[in-house]
């Protein structure tokens, strides 16, 4: 029987996008299912104390060339986005409002790529606008949605249930009840999916 494998994930996170990047090849690899659960990063810190990494000079430096080393392993651009960090608080309304639907995939490309690859300030109303009318979607249907207080309470909900199973930070996997903290932990993922 195939397993789930649940992601946990911000797009203001650069882990976040590695990970996302090889969810595809990891899930033809082991057969499982992959259930993408966007949380609010923000939220997440606020619970449990943590914080970006960016927080910390030294770390956030060394954390840069990590997350290099990783990208050119995995075979993907991966940029600085000088506007690094960002509240994401719309874009993951955004994503929640998109989770379950057919332009989801779509949306996570688009905000990805505008973050990570193209590296905007997508912290700017108008640049996300921009954004989202060349990945194909209507703006003002965005903030709508983003605006829906079902939307808003989904997004805080999955925040909520992120933080009462052990989420301290992006990304974080679950397979089962076994928690996997860090796109740099996909070899462990994928052992707990295959046995």
């Amino acid at each position: 029987m195939s397993k789930t494998i649940e992601f946990y994930f911000d797009v203001g996170s650069p882990a976040s996008y590695l990970a996302w990047t090889q969810l595809d090849a990891l899930a033809e690899r082991t057969g499982a299912s992959i259930e993408l659960k966007p949380m609010l990063l923000g939220g997440v810190f606020m619970a449990t104390g943590n914080s970006s990494p960016a927080t910390v000079p030294a770390k956030g430096a060394h954390s840069r060339i990590d997350m290099q080393r990783y990208a050119q392993r995995y075979g993907v651009t991966l940029n600085q986005n000088p506007f690094f960090p960002i509240n994401t608080l719309q874009l993951m309304r955004g994503a929640a409002a998109y989770q379950g639907t057919a332009d989801f995939d779509r949306y996570l490309q688009t905000i990805f790529t505008a973050m990570w690859i193209d590296e905007l300030d997508m912290g700017q109303p108008e640049i996300v606008g921009k954004v989202l009318a060349k990945g194909g979607f209507d703006p003002a249907e965005v903030m709508a949605k983003v605006s829906d207080p079902a939307v808003k309470e989904k997004l805080k909900a999955t925040t909520e249930e992120a933080v009462k199973r052990g989420v301290f930070g992006a990304p974080t996997f679950f397979v089962g009840d076994e928690m996997f903290f860090g796109q740099d932990r996909l070899d462990w993922v994928e052992a707990a999916a295959k046995a």
